[in-house]
């Protein structure tokens, strides 16, 4: 996904959230298990600690930073709109939601989910939508959880098309 918002133009840069636990860890599509582990042990503050750190990076080269993320990132890119200084942020099925409806949005947030999303079902969607208000702008896909991944089996080709075409026109209004 770096390398294809980093061809629209975008300067990207991805923190490794996981160093604090295990440097150099890289996790597998096929051993979600690690990936998961890892998640449910991180530091939440820590997190956006390092998701500050490589906004600050980015602002240093002069203008707007913008978050994206997808899954468990997805639900940092919403935390990221609520804490930092940021223009704006995308989530993808972003997960754990529900711990994020302590304080209202910053900024504008983009958000895209399945509507057969185990992981972030519409329900919770719903609920985080009324409580972040108009800022949060939701589209629904037919779709389960990580249907923009091309990697998995879960890939929606014209869910993901449409997503990040609409991703790609929410970023280019609020950042470039």
């Amino acid at each position: 996904m770096a390398k294809r918002y980093a061809a629209l133009g975008y300067e990207v840069a991805i923190p490794a959230l996981f160093d604090r636990q295990k440097p150099g860890t890289v996790v597998a599509f096929d051993t979600p298990g690690e990936g998961r582990e890892l998640m449910l042990s991180a530091d939440l503050d820590a997190n956006i600690a390092d998701i500050d750190a490589a906004r600050a990076a980015l602002a240093a080269r002069g203008g707007k930073v913008g978050v994206i993320g997808f899954c468990w990132g997805g639900g940092l890119a919403v935390r990221a709109a609520q804490m930092l200084d940021v223009a704006c942020a995308v989530s993808f099925y972003g997960t754990r939601l529900a711990q994020y409806l302590d304080r209202p949005l910053k900024v504008p947030v983009q958000g895209h989910f399945g509507t057969t999303d185990e992981h972030t079902p519409p329900a919770l969607v719903a609920e985080a939508q009324a409580y972040l208000g108009d800022v949060f702008e939701v589209f629904s896909y037919d779709a389960g959880h990580a249907f923009a991944n091309d990697a998995r089996p879960a890939h929606v080709v014209q869910a993901a098309e449409t997503a990040h075409a609409r991703a790609q026109a929410f970023l280019e209004a609020h950042i470039s």
